[in-house]
């Protein structure tokens, strides 16, 4: 059998000033640092063997998941990948949430936020955000790097990605650690748990708290709990 684990980078500082990041790329709050140091301590405690690991092209997620090696006393390669940043926010992007939802109004806001299908309007080309994306974007064909996207646009990279990168290692009973983001996340639980379209607003993954999957051997999720219980959500 297979464990995965999942978990959301700690706090981010914009995280921390209530704004929409998407693919701006953000460090880690001193906040979100002790998260990842109690995650690494979670995932230590479990006393298991990690074979692989991977994450985004975001800092705050490469560093999460450095801080959760660096507590297991691991010195495993980083997989980076695109295909698993964050959700790109469009428009909405370094936006103060509250602001927004007064701006625009509770319903479009909670639609751009938490629908499945619906996106913010599109980024503008010349837009000064685009000059705080990571640097490792140069990497991602032209063609496929979004100005906006739906959480379904997101798990439409996600999904394939896992399904030919990340799923076979687990079906050869690899334990794999990923440290991404909230919709980045919240797209594979979507495939992982067979949550609907319309239940999918409901997930919420809270950030420095591992969730861990276990699987049988016909790749069953046999068990699955977030390592802190004072912190988890329901699933």
């Amino acid at each position: 059998m297979s464990k995965l684990i999942l978990t959301r980078h700690g706090q981010s500082l914009w995280n921390a000033e209530n704004r929409f990041t998407g693919w701006v790329d953000v460090d880690l709050s001193e906040q979100g640092i002790l998260e990842a140091r109690k995650s690494g301590v979670l995932i230590k405690n479990l006393n298991i063997n990690i074979d692989m690991t991977y994450t985004s092209f975001l800092k705050r997620a490469i560093k999460t998941l450095t801080v959760i090696l660096e507590e297991n006393n691991l010195e495993l390669e980083i997989n980076t990948a695109w295909e698993i940043n964050e959700r790109h926010y469009g428009s909405l992007t370094g936006l103060n949430k509250e602001e927004t939802k007064i701006k625009i109004g509770d319903k479009q806001f909670k639609k751009y936020r938490r629908s499945w299908d619906i996106s913010p309007p599109p980024m503008p080309k010349d837009d000064k955000n685009q000059s705080l994306f990571s640097s490792l974007n140069a990497s991602i064909p032209q063609d496929m790097i979004p100005l906006t996207e739906s959480l379904k646009d997101t798990y439409n990279r996600v999904i394939p990605f896992f399904e030919s990168t990340i799923k076979p290692h687990l079906q050869n009973n690899k334990n794999i650690i990923i440290a991404a983001h909230g919709n980045s996340l919240r797209a594979l639980c979507k495939k992982l748990l067979n949550i609907s379209d319309q239940k999918i607003n409901e997930l919420e993954i809270p950030t420095g708290n591992p969730l861990i999957i276990e699987f049988g051997q016909s790749f069953e999720i046999k068990d699955i709990q977030y390592l802190d219980k004072t912190r988890e959500k329901t699933i």
